[in-house]
C-alpha cells in the first residue's frame, strides 16, 4: 500500500465521530478526499435520484446537506441538469 492510499482512507475516517461528520475540511485537498468518500458510499452508480433523496442520504452524515450537495456538484462528482430535477453519480 501506497502512502498516499493509506493517508486517503485512514484520513477519511478521522473527520468522522459515531459514524457523522465531525465538520466539512476548509482545505481542498482534504475536502475532495471527503467527497469521493460520500459519493462512493452513499450514492450507487447508474441511478438517478431526487433532490431530495440525496439530502436525505448526506442528512445521515451532517446536517449541511446543502453545501455537501453543492460541493459534490461543483467537484463533479455528482452531475445535475440544468434544471436541478434530478442527482446522478458522475463517471
Amino acid at each position: 500500500m501506497s502512502d498516499h492510499e493509506s493517508s486517503g482512507s485512514q484520513g477519511v475516517a478521522s473527520l468522522f465521530s459515531r459514524g457523522r461528520l465531525t465538520a466539512i475540511p476548509r482545505k481542498a485537498a482534504r475536502r475532495e478526499q471527503l467527497l469521493v468518500h460520500l459519493a462512493e458510499t452513499l450514492f450507487e452508480r447508474d441511478r438517478e435520484y431526487s433532490e431530495r433523496e440525496v439530502n436525505e442520504a448526506l442528512l445521515t452524515v451532517h446536517e449541511d446537506c446543502s453545501a455537501l450537495r453543492r460541493y459534490l456538484v461543483v467537484a463533479g462528482l455528482l452531475d445535475r441538469p440544468r434544471d436541478g430535477s434530478s442527482y446522478r453519480r458522475a463517471g
